[in-house]
Order: C-alpha cells, then structure tokens, then sequence
C-alpha cells in the first residue's frame, strides 16, 4: 500500500509540475514531455490527448503511438513519422491525436562514434554504460544512426473500440518486419527507476530508415558502425486525459509483465 501512495503521490506532483510549465509554456530543450501513461496505455486508454500539431511544439524527438494504437510514432528533426502495420512510413497528419509519446528538443550532450552492437540487449548495455557514468536518474533521448546489418520491427493494426489491453491486441494484430543491410536511426528513449508506474524503466527503442520508407518498434538488432548521441534530460512533464475512461482505470496495477511482453524484452 505505501509503495502505491508513493507512486500515486508522484504522479500528482508531476501533474502538477506539467500544468505549472509545460501545458501552454514555452519549448525548453531541456525538457522530457510524456502524453498519457504507458500504465493507461496498457489497460486500453487508446483514444488521443493532444494532436500532433501541438505535440510538435514540445518536442522535435521522440518516440510514441497514435489514436487507436495506428502505429509506431518516430519524432526525428521534427518530423513525426507513422510506421503502419504494413511496415510501411508516412508522415502523420496535424490533426491526428496522440495517446502516449515521449519527446524533448534533442540537444547532444555525449557523442560516440564507431559503435557496433550484435544484439538490441548488446547497445541497451552500451548505453546503459553511459547512463550510469553520467547519471542514472535523470532521462536520456538517443539517436542512433548508422548501418543494421539487421533489424526486427513491429507495428499493429489500428484498434476499434471495445479496446482490448494492449498486450491482448499485440497477441493478434502485432505484424512483425526483418530488414537487412539497412541504414537507418534508432530514437531511444530512458526513463530512471523512479518511473515505475508512469512509464517503463530502462530503454524504449523506435526505428526509422534513411529514407523514410520503413520503421517501427524494435524488437531485436545488429548495429555496425553507428554514431550514438544522447541528450541528457533533467525536467519532465506530463499531461492526462481528464475523462471518465481514463479516471476509473486501477493504475496502480503492477503491469510489469505485460509490458515487457509488449516491449519485447
């Protein structure tokens, strides 16, 4: 009960932190902006909270999903990108509304350069590495640019309401895409420990090909001589839907294993 309350409490303090600066303020580079909870997302809360067009105003990356889970969201130079079930990319309208997504305006604090990596689990440990010598506890947008050797992505189709929990509707409309040889970015995202109950823990990786063409959520990975640059991130602030849907949803159900079924992991 006293580790529900601390979570609870949190998110009312971090509400509160997004109504005071950041809904309605100005852009702040150094800033993590989250739409929703991937707790609400979980349990079926689909429908959109801001549109893109506003979206954008917080943030040039990121990663995050659409109305009806239609789709992997990349964020990349402003951008926001839809990977469609079919594997397929297009831009996402203004006027298409948002769920869940994370984003900040990337400014690169740490660059490396002539990183491989032979396993997604392989480059979460390599930039966990640097997380942990720069500081565990605060948040980190990534791009990773360079040459796949291979990449597994995943989409779904759009969901029609009575939304199933996410997990279920993975089970039966995920579409799963391997690509070789392909040039590309990865937008990562970490969220500390503390997060637990506002998002996952640890890494959150969407793909986007060089020309646009192909992305999604990245399953698994071979990366082969990539340029990493991380944008440390010591703010935060979070907006939520305020309707009776998401209002009589138990967030503070453990999701723990559903998510990593979702993520992959």
């Amino acid at each position: 009960m006293k580790k529900n309350a601390l979570k609870l409490s949190l998110a009312v303090f971090i509400l509160a932190l997004a109504c005071v600066c950041a809904w309605g303020g100005e852009p702040v580079s150094d800033k993590l902006f989250q739409v929703a909870l991937l707790q609400s997302l979980m349990q079926g809360e689909y429908d959109g909270v801001v549109t893109v067009g506003e979206l954008k105003t917080y943030g040039d990356t990121g990663i995050g999903t659409f109305q009806g889970v239609n789709g992997e969201m990349i964020v990349l130079d402003g951008v926001v990108y839809r990977a469609v079930w079919d594997g397929s990319v297009e831009i996402a309208p203004n006027d298409e509304t948002v769920p869940f997504s994370n984003v900040t305006f990337f400014d690169a604090d740490i660059k490396a350069e002539h990183m491989n990596a032979d396993s997604a689990n392989e480059l979460k440990s390599i930039l966990t590495s640097i997380v942990r010598k720069h500081g565990r506890n605060q948040f980190y947008m990534v791009k990773v640019t360079g040459v796949f050797p291979s990449i597994l992505v995943r989409s779904e189709l759009k969901q029609k309401e009575p939304y199933k929990p996410l997990n279920d509707a993975l089970k039966t409309d995920q579409r799963e895409f391997t690509y070789s040889d392909i040039r590309g970015t990865v937008v990562a995202l970490y969220c500390p420990d503390y997060m637990d109950g506002l998002n996952t823990p640890g890494w959150h990786l969407h793909f986007i090909s060089e020309d646009r063409q192909k992305g999604g959520h990245v399953l698994e990975l071979k990366l082969q001589d990539g340029t990493l640059e991380l944008d440390i991130i010591s703010e935060f602030a979070m907006v939520v839907p305020n309707r009776e849907s998401f209002n009589s949803k138990s967030l503070e159900t453990d999701l723990k294993k559903e998510i990593e079924q979702v993520e992959g992991r």
